[in-house]
């Protein structure tokens, strides 16, 4: 089964630099007309599983129009507690945030999420899904949702043994990855030959 993730389109938070986790915003304006504008294509796939908050649903009604859309809520972004809707001027001096850079962006958010916590549930979501996909039969799909999510499913089920930051992508970007049928219906399922989406 081939496999596509892609990070949502960019809304006003995003283009603001800010932390946007929980906060559930609409894609911007701008977005919106530049995907139109654009010169490259996204593959073409049978399933589309998106995270259940707005600017996912709205990325992948986008690319994928004629294709139907579940929504998965363990693949929602991380809730980054006291830093959401901050930018890095804006918490650059405060303690908490501070802590969080020296430890590599590894301990949890002040009154947020864990990231061990929300690393596992992505995967899991992303499990959940190959797995019913698999058994359906299906021989390509995409996973609409977050760079965060994006990152946290691959440093954990890419065959590469890459980290949780190695797996950075843009808004609208994105990687596509291959699954092997019979491997996964053994318990040694494993996302092979991850690469990079094109012109993303």
């Amino acid at each position: 089964m081939n496999i596509v993730f892609i990070r949502h389109l960019p809304t006003p938070g995003n283009e603001k630099r800010q932390y946007i986790g929980r906060t559930d915003e609409h894609l911007s304006d701008a977005a919106v007309k530049a995907f139109c504008n654009r010169t490259h294509t996204y593959p073409d796939v049978q399933y589309v599983i998106a995270s259940p908050m707005i600017r996912c649903i709205e990325t992948a009604r986008l690319i994928y129009p004629d294709v139907e859309i579940r929504t998965e809520t363990l693949l929602r972004e991380c809730d980054f507690g006291l830093f959401e809707g901050k930018t890095y001027e804006e918490l650059k001096e405060h303690p908490a945030y501070i802590e969080w850079l020296e430890s590599g962006g590894a301990t949890a958010f002040p009154d947020g999420e864990a990231q061990e916590i929300f690393r596992e549930r992505c995967a899991e979501g992303v499990r959940k899904w190959i797995s019913l996909l698999t058994e359906e039969g299906v021989g390509s799909a995409a996973f609409v949702v977050h760079g965060g999510t994006i990152m946290a499913a691959l440093s954990q089920m890419a065959e590469e043994p890459y980290d949780f930051y190695h797996w950075q992508v843009e808004n609208g970007g994105g990687f596509t990855a291959e699954v092997s049928e019979e491997g996964w219906n053994t318990g040694k399922g494993v996302l092979k030959n991850v690469k990079k989406l094109k012109s993303c």
